[in-house]
C-alpha cells in the first residue's frame, strides 16, 4: 500500500499508463491505415485520368482528377441487355434473405450445441468446423446443387449462405458464456426449450447476432458463387460489373477501379 501511494506521488502509475495508451492507439492507427490503404488505391486509381493509369512506378496521388470513369461505367451499365437494377435487385435479394435465414437458423442449432449434451454433439460441431475451409467446400457444394437440381436458382446462392458454418460457429461461442443456472431455472418453472431460447438466450446474444449479420451480409455480397448461377437475368452485381471490367481489361481498367469503389460502398 505504502509502495503504491509512493509511486502515485511519483507519478509514475499515470506516466505508464499514459505512455501505454499512447502505443496502443499509434498501433491501432498503423494497422487502420494498413488496413485502409487498398480502399485509398482503389478510389485513387478511379479518379486517375487514363494517362495517369499506367504510369510506373505508380503514383498513390492524382494529378488530375476526373469522373470519366464513372461517366464510363454509366454508359456501359446502361447499355447492358439485362437492366442493371435487375442485377441489383438479385444482389439484394439474396444478400438480405440468406443473411436473415442464415442468422435464425445458426442461432437455433447453435443453442443445442452449446447447452445440450447428446451423442455425437463433439463430433458433429467438428463437421462443421470443416466448413470453415472456405474454396474446399466448393466442389462438395456443387455437386450437392447439381443432384438437387438448384443449378442456375435462386437456390444456389441461398442454400450455401444458408448453411454457412462461421455464423453458428461465433453464436456457438457466445451462448456458452451464458450461466445455465438461468436456463436450469427457467426448466424448473415448466419453460419449453423454445420459449428459453426465444425469450432469455436470444435476447442475450444480441451482440452476436448483430456481428454474424454484419459478416454474413459482406460474405454474401462479396462472395457469390458465378460458378453455379450462369443465367443472365440471375447474376448479381459483382459479376456485372466484372463482365464489364474484362471486356476490355486495359482499355477499361478505370471503369473496372469505378465499380470496385462502388461496390464497396
Amino acid at each position: 500500500m505504502k509502495k503504491k501511494v509512493f509511486r502515485r506521488k511519483l507519478g509514475l502509475e499515470h506516466r505508464r499508463s499514459k505512455i501505454g495508451n499512447s502505443f496502443v492507439i499509434f498501433l491501432l492507427l498503423l494497422l487502420g491505415a494498413f488496413m485502409a490503404f487498398p480502399l485509398y488505391y482503389t478510389v485513387i486509381q478511379s479518379l486517375k485520368p487514363s494517362e495517369e493509369l499506367f504510369q510506373f512506378p505508380p503514383r498513390l496521388y492524382v494529378v488530375r482528377p476526373t469522373l470519366e470513369h464513372y461517366t464510363e461505367l454509366f454508359q456501359l451499365m446502361s447499355n447492358l441487355w439485362v437492366p442493371f437494377s435487375r442485377y441489383l435487385f438479385n444482389t439484394l435479394f439474396v444478400a438480405i434473405l440468406g443473411t436473415v435465414l442464415h442468422v435464425l437458423l445458426a442461432g437455433m442449432a447453435a443453442y443445442p450445441l452449446a447447452k445440450h449434451n447428446f451423442p455425437g454433439r463433439d463430433g458433429l460441431f467438428n463437421i462443421i468446423l470443416l466448413g470453415l475451409m472456405g474454396q474446399v467446400t466448393f466442389l462438395p457444394t456443387f455437386i450437392i446443387i447439381s443432384k438437387l437440381n438448384m443449378l442456375n436458382t435462386y437456390w444456389a446462392y441461398l442454400l450455401p449462405s444458408i448453411g454457412a458454418s462461421l455464423g453458428l460457429f461465433l453464436i456457438k461461442q457466445f451462448i456458452e458464456q451464458l450461466p445455465e443456472s438461468i436456463l436450469e431455472a427457467a426448466r424448473l418453472d415448466g419453460a419449453s426449450e423454445w420459449r428459453i431460447y426465444f425469450q432469455l438466450v436470444l435476447p442475450n446474444i444480441k451482440p452476436a447476432i448483430l456481428t454474424v449479420f454484419i459478416f454474413q451480409f459482406v460474405n454474401i455480397w462479396n462472395g457469390l458463387s458465378k460458378e453455379l448461377v450462369y443465367d443472365e437475368q440471375l447474376k448479381v452485381v459483382k459479376v456485372a460489373l466484372e463482365q464489364i471490367s474484362a471486356s476490355n481489361l486495359y482499355a477499361r481498367m478505370g471503369s473496372g477501379m469505378a465499380g470496385s469503389v462502388l461496390l464497396m460502398i
